[in-house]
């Protein structure tokens, strides 16, 4: 049973620099994001609860290393299905949500249907997850990859803008 969400509101100027605080810092205490946004403890927590419940934030997470984790080789593959329904782009979703090699997958607009983003340890490792995983889920019909040689920058925070402003 799906959790009804509260009635959303709009964000006032303290919220959304509660999200900024806590995007740049997930760990900062209640105490110390209270201190960066001018508001005492009690009320901090209670907005941050409320944009937990409310669905604006959606969790907290540690960001890893690639390279430690030997995941330092970043690719990102086109593919394009066979056949065009709501069935087939259903089974394949379902499909790509069970690879867990799979860390971004988009259906988009333009020459290919999906856009899939995975990171492995190395190049030899790229035939593997092409041939034996992704050309494997239904209905791929064909592939276009890009090896990143160079990450130029990659954040997950997304711009808040103030009150009023695109």
């Amino acid at each position: 049973m799906k959790r009804r969400l509260k009635q959303l509101r709009e964000l006032d100027r303290i919220d959304r620099q509660i999200l900024r605080e806590l995007q740049a810092q997930g760990r900062l205490s209640l105490t110390e994001l209270g201190e960066r946004v001018g508001l005492s403890t009690t009320p901090c927590t209670e907005r941050v609860r409320r944009l937990e419940e409310e669905g604006t934030i959606l969790g907290y997470h540690a960001r890893l290393n690639p390279a430690r984790i030997e995941a330092g080789l970043l690719v990102f593959v086109e593919l394009n299905l066979s056949y065009k329904s709501a069935d087939i782009f259903e089974e394949f979703r379902r499909a790509a949500l069970q690879q867990p090699q799979i860390l971004e997958c988009h259906l988009v607009s333009g020459d290919f249907d999906y856009l899939i983003k995975a990171r492995i340890d190395e190049m030899s490792s790229y035939r593997k997850l092409l041939g034996d995983i992704l050309l494997t889920l239904p209905h791929v019909r064909e592939s276009k990859s890009y090896i990143v040689m160079e990450e130029v920058k990659e954040s997950l925070e997304i711009p808040v803008p103030n009150p009023g402003t695109p």
